[in-house]
């Protein structure tokens, strides 16, 4: 086979796989996603040279054939799509005219269904009156026995009122409240009160009636009651006729058991005394002798810890005292008793406002009240009589002096006023001495609780400096409106405070002790303070020489103290001031114990020049009036003898002081002879440590003979001293 014919095969074998390739990728665009022919068509470009014109020509050609195809197909349903319009054109009318027949039908089918819905209500509206009758009867089936008996008491037997009337409370307490939810019953539970008055009042006019008949035949009962007396003393007792032979007490035992249930379940199961009570009061005909046990079962039951049960308690001692003296029975040793009870109840609200002050002292954030516009600052000042002038002036937002508890505690105090006041009520005492109780009773609340709250407040470990500024602040406010206590229990009561015998509120008394219990706190707060920089002390005091500079904890220390008072500009200057001077005394103090510390043994002359530089500072603050008020170089004064000693030793004036002393124009007046020679002795040990090169330096043996000089005539001083002490 010659090389033309195989070139001519493998041209005919490559151009069918083209084809074959050709034809299988039209195949796959036409039955894949248009997203995905990209890597299809590239592989048309990836194929033989010229692959892709081949390609071209056969979609080209595949693409007639569908168009021929389409064409035809649109040509076969042409008249079919024509025909079914024509035929639908057609069918509009008559759906037109079906449609109107739809809506007439309806509207006819809703007629016709309107008397048939009508029907159907009536016969559930039939369906739920018969089950409501099913439920009434059976309810009231619940009812019969305790009402048929409570109509029998009150029909067949006219006087059977304490059967009628126990009926009516089993029939009220069990019966009524199985059925409360129907109407009827409730109806019956209103006619219940008005059957009970009407048996109330049918027993007293009974009673009524027998005591008009015992006064009638007083004469008669009065010498039957001395025959029966005389009777009881002769040894053979002789038949006579007795009071109760002569009189029936019926309508009184009556009476007194128709009170019983009357009485008794109208008042509120209470523990005790109550209760006691109760028993008391449901028995108001007891005879006169009997006065006393009630007092005595009364004083023994009547103490409780809530104070609306001991208002209760008074409330109803109130009551069978007054109805006790309606019977003609002498009631005094009640109202003493009550006086009792008030001295409880008092104990009762103190307790009580205990918890409210110490909750209202937990609360509170020790800050001045802040108000954002006038509203709030209206709000304020009507709980709170607060009249600041300079306050006023301010624009918003401002700050109130006093913390939130302030207005808090105020109007607290003016509830407890009101809650003592509860207890005078119905007591039938003069408005002086109601006014007289409530000032009394306002004292105590000042005086013990406030005043024991404020003191437990101020030694709280968590009350800080800032805290009990704002304590001070507050007391002070709270002392200026006392008077408007005075003026609130005035108005209450219209006893004017220029009365001879008006007791005093001691309110400021309470505020003054609790500010100055602050003022103490403050003062002992404040040198733990500075106890704890000094702690922080890290002298080095065998070093050649200072820094030239102040130690760090020092300066650490001022800077606190000048912070801290800057928050006492709020305070009463004296206060302010007096803060001031003792911790800069306590300063002074401590820094001159730190030098003299026995466990110091040594102190070379570089550390006295740095601690002269701490005392600088310390000096420096002090002139800077860190607090308002202070005359000249008052503060100044607190280190005083700090200055005259580390004077001394820096300008080594041993000569001046020695010469001078005891001269009261002497330089170093305020410098103890003891005080000299400690610190001397400490720089003589120093001294010692370095005599073997000392030795050799005529100036530090010259100064080593002085040292030793002074401390001998120190030493005179101080045994001088001694001996005249």
């Amino acid at each position: 086979m010659s090389t033309v014919t195989i070139r001519a095969n493998m041209a005919e074998s490559e151009s069918l796989e083209t084809i074959t390739e050709h034809e299988r990728i039209l195949q796959e665009i036409e039955s894949t996603d248009t997203a995905c022919v990209g890597p299809t068509l590239r592989s048309v470009y990836d194929d033989q040279p010229n692959a892709h014109k081949r390609f071209m020509e056969k979609l080209d050609a595949r693409i007639r054939n569908h168009d021929r195809e389409i064409e035809k197909m649109c040509n076969f349903h042409h008249q079919g799509f024509v025909d079914a319009i024509t035929e639908l054109l057609k069918v509009r009318a008559d759906a037109e005219k079906l449609m109107g027949q739809v809506s007439d039908t309806n509207r006819r089918l809703q007629d016709a269904g309107r008397e048939v819905t009508a029907q159907t209500e009536e016969v559930i509206r039939c369906r739920i009156q018969q089950r409501n009758m099913a439920t009434t009867v059976e309810k009231l089936q619940l009812c019969i026995p305790g009402t048929s008996k409570l109509v029998s008491d009150m029909i067949l037997f006219l006087f059977r009122y304490y059967s009628a009337l126990k009926t009516m409370e089993q029939l009220q307490n069990i019966y009524i409240p199985r059925v409360s939810q129907y109407r009827f019953c409730q109806i019956m539970a209103e006619t219940l009160p008005k059957l009970r008055e009407e048996i109330k009042e049918i027993s007293m006019s009974d009673l009524k009636d027998f005591l008009e008949s015992i006064r009638k035949h007083s004469d008669k009962i009065g010498e039957t009651a001395m025959r029966q007396i005389s009777s009881e003393n002769i040894i053979n007792i002789v038949e006579v006729l007795t009071v109760q032979d002569l009189v029936d007490f019926s309508p009184v035992y009556r009476c007194l058991h128709i009170y019983t249930v009357l009485v008794i379940p109208t008042i509120t199961p209470l523990p005790g005394s109550i209760t006691a009570l109760s028993y008391l009061s449901s028995r108001t005909g007891l005879l006169h002798q009997q006065r006393g046990r009630a007092g005595r079962l009364i004083k023994t039951q009547s103490y409780c810890s809530d104070p609306d049960l001991v208002l209760e308690l008074k409330n109803l001692i109130v009551i069978f005292a007054d109805t006790l003296q309606g019977y003609g029975f002498p009631v005094n040793r009640l109202f003493e008793l009550l006086f009792e009870v008030r001295d409880q109840y008092n104990e009762t609200l103190l307790k009580k406002w205990a918890l409210v002050f110490r909750d209202i002292f937990e609360q509170d954030n020790y800050s001045p009240i802040p108000v954002e516009n006038e509203e709030e600052y209206k709000a304020v000042i009507s709980r709170f009589p607060f009249h600041d002038a300079e306050i006023e002036k301010q624009q918003f937002p401002k700050k109130l002096p006093m913390s939130q508890s302030v207005p808090q505690i105020y109007s607290q105090v003016k509830e407890f006023i009101y809650a003592s006041l509860k207890f005078s009520e119905s007591l039938h005492r003069s408005s002086t001495e109601i006014d007289d109780m409530l000032r009394k009773s306002t004292n105590l609340l000042l005086t013990r609780t406030l005043s024991s709250c404020l003191q437990n407040l101020i030694k709280k470990p968590h009350i800080g400096l800032t805290e009990l500024v704002q304590i001070i602040i507050n007391t002070t406010h709270l002392e200026h409106a006392c008077k408007y206590l005075e003026d609130f229990i005035t108005n209450i009561t219209n006893v004017s405070p220029e009365t001879v015998h008006t007791t005093r509120l001691y309110g400021l008394s309470t505020f003054k002790d609790a500010r100055h219990a602050a003022e103490g706190e403050i003062y002992t707060k404040l040198n733990q303070k500075i106890d704890e920089f000094i702690q922080l002390a890290d002298y080095e005091w065998g070093m050649a020489e200072s820094d030239g500079r102040a130690s760090g904890y020092l300066m650490d220390l001022i800077n606190f103290l000048r912070s801290t008072f800057q928050v006492f500009t709020h305070l009463p200057g004296k206060v302010a001031q007096t803060a001031c001077m003792s911790a800069c005394k306590h300063l002074a103090t401590s820094l001159m114990q730190m030098l003299l510390d026995t466990e110091l043994k040594q102190i070379s002359m570089g550390a006295i020049q740095q601690f002269n530089l701490d005392v600088i500072q310390c000096e420096l603050f002090a002139s800077s009036e860190p607090v308002p008020g202070f005359q000249g170089d008052t503060l100044q004064l607190a280190f005083i003898d700090l200055r005259q000693l580390l004077d001394l030793f820096m300008v080594w004036d041993w000569s001046t002081y020695l010469a001078d002393y005891g001269q009261p124009t002497s330089k170093y007046l305020r410098v103890n002879p003891s005080t000299a020679l400690a610190l001397l002795e400490k720089m003589k040990d120093t001294s010692k440590k370095n005599i073997i090169f000392s030795q050799f330096r005529k100036n530090d043996r010259d100064k080593q003979k002085l040292i030793e000089t002074v401390v001998k005539q120190l030493r005179s001083l101080v045994n001088g001293m001694s001996q005249h002490s």
